[in-house]
């Protein structure tokens, strides 16, 4: 008997792969291709996003992916698509930082819950974070899967300082990091990779905050996977506005437990 793979294990070995060919290339001499602000992508990256397509592609055939170096493939009107950011982190990478992830999910207009399966890779520790849209686990180097468990006690908050800003001067995460009253209850991270949207399910940090445009949740390579993971786990998730990322101002609040996410969106509201 054949069973079917599910989109979950689809989402996980495709993040997987892609991860894997993030590992093998890391340290080399690798080409950049710049994309004009300050930003680029590397060989790696697009090596690492055809290795994601390539597991897709053959699982998924009839499903539609957006890849953030190939861009929209497949109907433009299709109800599933897959979204694939290959290397998130790519700076920290090309210095020969680690803190980088891979991130696929899979959006479903059919679906209310939006995006229905996801994975975030670890390249180098070898964890893939991923959801199946009703529960959310950290899948180890040894295979197993432990239950993600989001816990506030670290008071570690990640703050995402990379630009564009859109809703400055109202909102500037850096001012955040200043103010007294987040001084004296967290303490400030900077990792600049959606990696660490990931570590607030997993528990080794208690909030995440970024700036950002509208429309995070249903069509961003970057952010998906790391939403749908904590929702699935059961933090807190709205834009910097309170409301759903889908609607709103946008940005992105999310963090482990309601009183945390109470406390920090009441310091960004006070900012604005």
């Amino acid at each position: 008997m054949v069973t079917m793979e599910s989109d979950a294990q689809v989402a996980l070995r495709a993040a997987s792969a892609g991860a894997a060919v993030v590992r093998e290339m890391y340290g080399a001499s690798l080409t950049r291709y710049e994309k004009g602000g300050g930003d680029f992508a590397t060989a790696a990256d697009i090596a690492a996003e055809e290795a994601v397509l390539d597991v897709l592609r053959a699982a998924r055939p009839d499903d539609a992916v957006t890849g953030e170096e190939s861009g929209a493939g497949g109907a433009a009107g299709a109800a599933r698509r897959w979204l694939v950011d290959p290397l998130c982190g790519t700076l920290n990478y090309a210095v020969g930082n680690m803190l980088v992830a891979v991130n696929v999910a899979l959006r479903d207009a059919a679906s209310s819950a939006g995006i229905v399966a996801a994975a975030s890779a670890d390249p180098f520790s070898g964890e893939v974070f991923w959801t199946d849209g009703a529960g959310a686990w950290v899948r180890g180097a040894d295979g197993r899967d432990d239950r993600l468990i989001p816990s506030a006690g670290s008071r570690l908050v990640d703050l995402n300082l990379d630009p564009p800003f859109p809703h400055a001067p109202g909102f500037r995460a850096v001012e955040l990091m200043a103010a007294p009253e987040f001084v004296a209850g967290f303490r400030p991270r900077v990792v600049s990779s959606t990696v660490a949207v990931a570590w607030v399910a997993a528990g080794r940090r208690a909030a995440y905050i970024t700036d950002g445009g509208p429309g995070l949740r249903l069509d961003s390579v970057h952010f998906a996977a790391g939403i749908a993971l904590c929702e699935a786990a059961g933090c807190v998730v709205t834009g910097i506005d309170g409301l759903p990322v889908d609607r709103g101002a946008g940005g992105l609040v999310v963090a482990a437990d309601r009183e945390t996410h109470g406390v920090l969106l009441g310091l960004v509201q006070r900012q604005r």
